[in-house]
């Protein structure tokens, strides 16, 4: 079966977000949606959450799961507001608990529950999830973070950062819980998806400014840029000495701490206020 896919691009982070519909029941899953955040002004805003709302009101849509395919880095998650909207309810990875754990610790915030409950459900490998009358499946896909998932669902297949388009390359694997040699298996896993699948990344950066894409095909992935030719062994060093060079993503020490709590806003204080923390020096 074919679903109908309508991607949603961010381009401050380059994030691409989708509409996965039944074209038959008219239902649909709303993957990796964006709430917006303006660091200089400190101020949250819904504009690509909310576009993505009028485009289902437009189509008629009704959402049946709002998916994050990991806790993003690079962004915030809008889960929870549309969350709210729709009434739809939210699932992600089940190792997501894992990573929780990890900055739990780092951000020092006691009062984060490293348990999943901020989510109505946690997916693991092979878990399947109703679209209408289409299935949608679970497959765990570790390496850019343990928590990372690819949700795929008639011919097509959201495979989040873990390959990117093939002029772009992969994803990295230096976050805590990241592992280039995961990275290699759930790539491998990849591959053994029927010929046909359409595979929709999680980011497109539009290298030397061509147009974007997000859409490829498994076929175009065997020329990626860091995967052509390459052995196992020489993949994994070439992604490890690549992460050493990275720079940590704009927002990552704000967005992590929204996305672990389910992608909602900071609480308020007694003076209405809210706060996110910024750690300073941080190791690995």
């Amino acid at each position: 079966m074919r679903p109908d896919v309508k991607a949603f691009y961010d381009a401050p982070t380059g994030s691409v977000q989708y509409v996965v519909a039944d074209p038959v029941s008219a239902h649909c899953a709303i993957i990796d949606p964006v709430l917006d955040f303006d660091r200089s002004a400190g101020r949250f805003s819904t504009t690509n959450a909310d576009t993505i709302l009028d485009y289902i009101s437009r189509r008629g849509l009704a959402v049946d799961w709002i998916l994050d395919t990991h806790p993003h880095a690079d962004h915030m998650s809008a889960a929870h507001y549309l969350h709210d909207r729709t009434g739809a309810p939210t699932a992600i990875g089940a190792r997501v608990i894992e990573v929780q754990g990890i900055w739990q610790e780092r951000y020092d915030l006691p009062a984060l529950k490293a348990d999943g409950r901020q989510w109505n459900r946690l997916l693991a490998d092979g878990d399947v999830v109703q679209v209408g009358g289409m299935e949608l499946c679970t497959v765990a896909a570790p390496g850019h973070t343990l928590a990372s998932v690819i949700y795929s669902i008639g011919d097509a297949a959201f495979i989040n950062d873990t390959i990117f388009m093939p002029d772009s390359g992969t994803a990295r694997t230096d976050f805590p819980g990241g592992s280039a040699e995961d990275l290699w298996q759930t790539i491998s896993r990849i591959k053994d998806f029927p010929a046909e699948m359409r595979l929709f990344a999680g980011h497109d950066y539009r290298p030397q400014g061509r147009e974007l894409a997000f859409e490829s095909s498994l076929a175009s992935q065997e020329g990626n840029t860091h995967l052509a030719g390459r052995s196992r062994q020489q993949f994994i060093q070439e992604r490890q000495a690549r992460d050493r060079t990275l720079p940590f993503p704009d927002l990552m020490l704000l967005a992590l701490q929204v996305n672990l709590d389910g992608g909602r806003w900071p609480g308020a204080d007694g003076a209405g206020r809210r706060f996110l923390k910024m750690p300073v020096e941080v190791g690995w």
